[in-house]
């Protein structure tokens, strides 16, 4: 069985982080004390993704909590599932950030970066098959993007042929707690381009408008947002946790969703929406949650898929459904809305049933040209005609 090592660093990655645990936990019948007290044995049938199996039957997350300030790891700690991480794997500074990317990256971070590596390295040690890392983390503050881009390249130093996948909270304009968060966020982008295979971004203001317009919330908190956050983790993540036919580990995953290597970025969308601690569910038809999946309203980041183009889709759907239904729904979006995917993919839609701190002033110029040269290269490919295909063909038949 292929092991996932899952590390969550800063005070949003540890709060997204915490809770994608308790939702998992719950999903596997996992109680807080890592007992095992579900009814089905699909449950427990690859379980050692993300547990490991301890003495007395109980099962271990097989989690790394990291930040540069122990307050939100003491709460993660005194919280619902608390008890059930390892506490060794719990590695905090005292003297935090400050929403400073340089300080996380260079200085604080970098001197409780050995630290964390030996708590990496004796999960890794302890796998049969690693297949890869997660990562939770924000963009915005200081620990999760700078420490969080530090871990980042020194695992990919250290553990280059295994994939290496994010999920990052990125910061949006309308809803901002710092100032510095767009220098933080840049200065990001560089080592998430170069050094991991797959990101799931998330965005705070596509989260508020869901919570708002979907949801109809009044004043909605940042558990409210974690819920949909770890609900869609949960649901990416679900491939890789139950027995199903396709994007069964991380590597299948990333070979199906990257035409490039460099574009790795992806959209999260998510339907049904529920608020937290909701009970009133309405089944909903096959044609319903497809319609819904592709919502703008559905999309965990603030951008509407109908300005641009979908390069390739995974569509997960979880629950007895028909397959047959499922296949003709997705083959009615394509044709429905072929302008909105690139013709050069041809069945792109895959589905799936389950200057301080020794900083230079190159380093900001650098930082801004690299995401430049993203969006240029993603807008390059979007505009692509089917036509160039042809000439790659003939291009390599010549070859």
């Amino acid at each position: 069985m292929c092991e996932i090592v899952h590390l969550q660093v800063g005070q949003c990655g540890n709060q997204i982080g915490a809770k994608f645990w308790e939702e998992i936990s719950d999903e596997h019948g996992i109680d807080p004390t890592g007992s095992y007290q579900g009814d089905s044995d699909l449950q427990l049938e690859r379980i050692n993704v993300y547990y490991n199996e301890a003495s007395g039957g109980k099962y271990v997350p097989r989690a790394v909590l990291v930040d540069l300030e122990p307050g939100t790891l003491d709460s993660v700690r005194s919280g619902p599932f608390g008890q059930i991480f390892r506490p060794d794997n719990f590695v905090f500074g005292q003297s935090g950030a400050g929403n400073n990317w340089a300080k996380g990256h260079y200085t604080e971070g970098a001197e409780l970066v050995d630290s964390v590596l030996d708590v990496v390295r004796k999960e890794a040690e302890g796998c049969d098959c690693l297949q890869g890392f997660q990562l939770t983390h924000s963009l915005g503050g200081g620990t999760g993007s700078g420490m969080g881009t530090l871990l980042i390249s020194k695992i990919r130093e250290e553990y280059w042929d295994r994939i290496m996948n994010t999920f990052s909270v990125v910061p949006s304009l309308k809803v901002s707690d710092t100032v510095v968060e767009p220098y933080n966020a840049t200065f990001s982008f560089q080592p998430l381009i170069e050094f991991t295979d797959g990101m799931f971004c998330i965005d705070n203001e596509a989260l508020y408008d869901i919570c708002f317009r979907t949801l109809k919330m009044t004043t909605p908190t940042y558990g409210d947002l974690n819920h949909l956050v770890s609900a869609t983790m949960s649901g990416v993540t679900t491939c890789l946790r139950f027995p199903g036919q396709l994007n069964a580990d991380l590597r299948k995953l990333v070979v199906n969703m990257v035409p490039f290597p460099r574009l790795h970025f992806f959209m999260p969308g998510f339907a049904p929406l529920t608020s937290r601690g909701s009970q009133q569910y309405r089944a909903l038809t096959v044609p319903e949650l497809t319609q819904h999946m592709f919502d703008a309203k559905n999309m965990l980041v603030a951008c509407d898929p109908r300005r641009g183009r979908f390069l390739t889709v995974a569509a997960i759907f979880r629950g007895p459904m028909s397959m047959k239904e499922v296949h003709e729904q997705i083959v009615n979006v394509q044709n429905q809305n072929s302008s909105y995917f690139v013709e050069w993919i041809p069945n792109n839609i895959m589905t799936a049933v389950y200057t301080s701190e020794g900083m230079e002033e190159v380093e900001f110029t650098e930082a801004e040209a690299n995401l430049n040269d993203l969006v240029a290269e993603y807008q390059q490919y979007e505009d692509a005609e089917e036509e160039e295909e042809g000439e790659f063909e003939e291009e390599e038949e010549e070859a």
